[in-house]
């Protein structure tokens, strides 16, 4: 239990620690560009600790599931005075991130002029209203002398620059992450020395994958192959990996191939026979591919029936981007299909089926592999702090692809809105006619508003999936 608890505390203080660099990514660029910066918060609620160091309040707040800066003169004032936002980020889901100041304006009603009020009692409707909100409270916060200080006075590049420095850390940080992951560690891979040898041949479509009586013996076992062999030559060619090995194999099937093993220190030659069998045709990510018609696809192949011991290899330095965008890759891949696998986890939570172990899970789900991982006794220590880098590795991935989506409150929101505004001034610019202006991003604050209750409502699901029916790899 003690294990599973540290498991739990060590990927916690893990994900502050990256959601803490996140907030650093916006408020260092933030500070060099000379926008005021309000608060440097970690976490929502309350706040539990805080010390001022010049104009800036750095926290701690009582809900750690995300953080956020607060800018001066998030939104441009336009007709009426307006709100206070922030850049965010935060795991309101397994992959989300959470704008306090945004939603905390979308949430209350703050003081306006009256002619705003009566706008918004007239024909303006509580959308506007939202809006009216935003832009009077981002009014508030800039004080006198500091209009030029205000965040959306600053150029364009300077504004992405800051909304993309929160991702770009966390896309920093897996890298460093993977690097310790790949390089350090290393990966659990097929080595030459045989770790298993099936007693029969047993096709991979037969209902029952277990040996029967009058069942034919396997090659390998038939041929006198024993684990802990080390694979040396066969054909006369080499064997320098399993997959080498394999692909002898499966292309001499019913030739008579003489196999050079290892065992306790000396050379023995066997004569092994490979047989023709039945097995799943598998894609590139593991997955059993499928004809048109959504049955498997099955080959004939040569079998021996032995199976790799497997052993851990460093990597060299080339293969840390690689992993990353392979990751990179994956999140997006379960973003895009995001309506689909949370239907799939809600048919899950309050029915008969089972969890996806690839699909979305929260940050109670997450705690919950990092406890088991680490509880796990038969494992090095060695292979536990490799799995908890992996996890925190796999979460700055998801908090980078996660927070590039072009929606508020999202820092890929406001990299769309200083786009679009680019776009506009530089036709403007083009055909002569007058500068539009900045682009009035609090005329999105109603689909900030939908973002986040759906954001909380797929959070709520995922965390009450992750007990009712958890992801286990036990």
């Amino acid at each position: 239990m003690l294990a599973f608890i540290l498991g739990v505390v060590i990927i916690a203080l893990g994900l502050a620690v990256s959601i803490g660099l996140h907030e650093i990514g916006h408020l260092l660029p933030a500070k060099l560009f000379k926008v005021k910066v309000t608060q440097y918060m970690i976490g929502f609620g309350p706040t539990m600790w805080s010390t001022r160091r010049g104009e800036t309040e750095y926290g701690v707040k009582a809900i750690p599931l995300g953080g956020y800066i607060s800018m001066i003169g998030m939104f441009p004032p336009e007709k009426h005075r307006a709100a206070d936002a922030a850049t965010d980020v935060g795991p309101l889901a397994d992959l989300g991130e959470s704008d306090a100041q945004t939603a905390d304006a979308t949430a209350a009603p703050r003081r306006m002029p009256v002619g705003a009020s009566s706008a918004r009692n007239g024909s303006t409707g509580f959308f506007q209203s939202l809006a009216e909100d935003a832009r009077s409270a981002s009014a508030d916060t800039i004080g006198p002398g500091e209009e030029d200080r205000a965040f959306y006075k600053l150029p364009v590049w300077k504004r992405i620059v800051i909304m993309l420095g929160g991702p770009f850390m966390n896309l920093l940080l897996a890298v460093v992450l993977y690097a310790v992951l790949l390089m350090g560690f290393g990966i659990a891979q097929p080595s030459t020395t045989i770790g298993s040898v099936s007693e029969c041949v047993v096709p991979a479509t037969s209902a029952s994958q277990e040996c029967e009586p009058g069942d034919a013996a396997a090659p390998g076992a038939e041929a006198g192959v024993q684990p802990g062999d080390r694979l040396v030559s066969i054909a006369g060619e080499p064997i320098e990996s399993w997959a080498g090995f394999t692909e002898v194999v499966r292309a001499n099937a019913g030739q008579p191939l003489a196999l050079v093993v290892e065992r306790g220190g000396a050379e023995t030659t066997l004569t092994v026979t490979s047989r023709l069998t039945e097995r799943y045709v598998y894609a590139d990510d593991g997955s059993i591919r499928e004809d048109a018609s959504g049955e498997p696809l099955t080959e004939e192949v040569g079998f021996v029936g032995v199976g790799p011991a497997s052993e851990t290899v460093q990597q060299p330095v080339t293969a840390v981007l690689p992993a990353v965008g392979d990751n990179v890759q994956a999140v997006g891949g379960i973003i895009l299909n995001l309506p689909q696998r949370m239907v799939d986890v809600a048919q899950a939570a309050f029915g008969a089926e089972e969890r996806d172990p690839n699909g979305p899970i929260s940050v109670v789900g997450v705690g919950r592999v990092a406890g088991e991982i680490a509880s796990i006794d038969e494992i090095p220590i060695a292979n536990k702090a490799a799995g908890l880098i992996g996890i925190l590795a796999s979460l700055n991935v998801a908090l980078f692809v996660f927070n590039l989506i072009p929606l508020l409150p999202l820092d890929g929101g406001h990299v769309a809105g200083a786009l679009w505004e680019a776009v506009r001034r530089g036709f403007a610019k083009l055909f002569r006619r007058p500068d539009p202006g900045p682009v009035d991003m609090a005329k999105f604050m109603p689909v900030t508003l939908a973002v986040v209750v759906v954001l909380g409502a797929m959070s709520a699901l995922l965390i009450y999936a992750d007990i009712v029916k958890p992801i286990s790899i036990l």
